[in-house]
């Protein structure tokens, strides 16, 4: 008796599937006589190797880290790619080596972030001939994003915070520049305004609490500039006892910081193209983007 297959496959019922209704199977096409060139096939066109070093988190001599040019659904997204324009196949014994380094140092790189349970590495190449590895974190806890539909949920998903994903990309950054490279990607810059001094801090506070209470509070610690010998409440020596007072030293006023400096006096470092894309450009529309999320048989950009 001739076996009939179901009308879909099982893996449609597995808890990983992410979608629920009712389908059918795509007709298949025939097959072509001769496949169409990937991008970038020569390296005169290719994205990759016409793209600057920063426009990547971190760089070396013979490798670069690629990340999204906004956050995904993901805690993190990155991809692995050779300086030298080869692919998989054509690595010299050199670059084979290296290949299986980096790919166990980038997965312990992204494993080490917070609420990462596990790291899914992916080699596609239909669309672009450069070679590039795919590293997808999976959150943890998220049993339903086990497995092969990671890349779909990931499209699929609300996009993580933008400052979580920039923290992110720092700290991949720096985990990979301890053993060489240069790390580009920065954290996210805090919004930080220093108060002038303490009493405008308390007089802030106080006129917080007047329009909540409707009622003055009285402060629970005296502020700086009450505490001075004639505010205390110990007994005056006698005449013959009596000292000068001993002068406090002076407080600086809290965060002499200038607006926009980070606590320690140093200037930010300006925000790099590789990581903050999404401030002088519109991510929707950049190529990366449209591309690198259309087939994920493909996965070019």
């Amino acid at each position: 008796m001739p076996h009939t297959p179901p009308a879909v496959p099982d893996f449609t019922r597995w808890p990983s599937f992410p979608f629920e209704g009712e389908f059918r199977v795509k007709q298949l096409d025939e097959p072509v006589a001769v496949e169409p060139p990937r991008k970038g096939e020569g390296s005169g066109e290719c994205h990759s190797c016409n793209a600057p070093d920063d426009a990547y988190i971190w760089v070396s001599e013979r490798w670069r880290v690629r990340a999204m040019d906004r956050p995904t659904g993901l805690p993190m997204v990155l991809i692995l790619e050779s300086r030298s324009h080869l692919d998989l196949g054509d690595l010299p014994n050199l670059l084979a080596a290296e290949l299986g380094v980096m790919t166990v140092r980038l997965e312990r790189a992204v494993r080490s972030l917070d609420g990462v349970a596990r790291v899914h590495v992916n080699r596609w190449g239909d669309g672009a001939a450069h070679l590039h590895l795919w590293f997808l974190a999976r959150p943890y806890g998220r049993l339903q994003l086990r497995g092969t539909f990671l890349s779909l949920w990931d499209d699929i998903l609300p996009p993580i915070p933008e400052s979580q994903w920039r923290e992110n990309l720092a700290l991949v950054a720096a985990w990979l520049a301890e053993f060489g490279g240069r790390p580009l990607a920065e954290p996210p810059r805090i919004q930080w305004q220093a108060p002038s001094s303490l009493a405008q801090q308390g007089a802030a506070e106080s006129a917080a609490a007047v329009s909540s209470t409707g009622a003055p509070t009285t402060p629970t610690e005296p502020t700086a500039s009450s505490r001075t010998p004639a505010a205390t409440t110990e007994p005056k020596p006698e005449p013959e006892q009596e000292r000068e007072p001993q002068q406090e030293p002076e407080r600086k006023p809290g965060g002499q910081e200038s607006a926009g400096q980070e606590p320690g006096g140093e200037e930010p470092a300006a925000g790099r193209q590789g990581t903050e894309v999404a401030d002088s450009t519109d991510a929707s529309d950049s190529p990366a983007r449209r591309e690198s999320y259309g087939d994920p048989a493909t996965r070019a950009y």
